[in-house]
């Protein structure tokens, strides 16, 4: 599948696995938003291996990162509002973070599409 705002690699775990198991529905779902906000949409997290998420996350060997189903998003100011705006009236996320605290570098939306009726979804935190 070729996506016309995204390419695969950026969605690979971070730690130099090359593991990627990027749900090709949810880079659907973003290439259809970013053509509609009209602003690029930088991955800072996309799939992680279970390891490497292990290290990075709270969520442990087990989090949404791992399942291939979220993403996190590096964004801020108005870009936060338009894109928390158009994750929240979509219907299609499950769970959506914002970091939106620390330097601009460092901030980000973490957007999931995991419909897991064992945890308390849907559901939006800050970090």
């Amino acid at each position: 599948m070729a996506w016309r705002h995204f390419d695969l690699a950026e969605f690979e775990c971070k730690c130099g696995c090359a593991g990627n198991q990027i749900s090709r529905g949810l880079v659907d779902l973003l290439d259809v938003g970013r053509e509609e906000l009209g602003f690029r949409f930088v991955v800072s997290s996309g799939y992680r291996c279970p390891g490497h998420n292990e290290r990075v996350s709270s969520t442990g060997r087990n989090g949404p990162h791992t399942t291939g189903k979220a993403v996190d998003i590096a964004v801020m100011g108005m870009n936060a509002f338009m894109l928390l705006q158009w994750a929240m009236t979509s219907g299609k996320f499950y769970g959506i973070g914002i970091c939106q605290k620390g330097p601009h570098a460092k901030r980000f939306i973490h957007l999931d599409r995991v419909d897991d009726q064992n945890a308390f979804r849907p559901t939006v935190w800050s970090y």
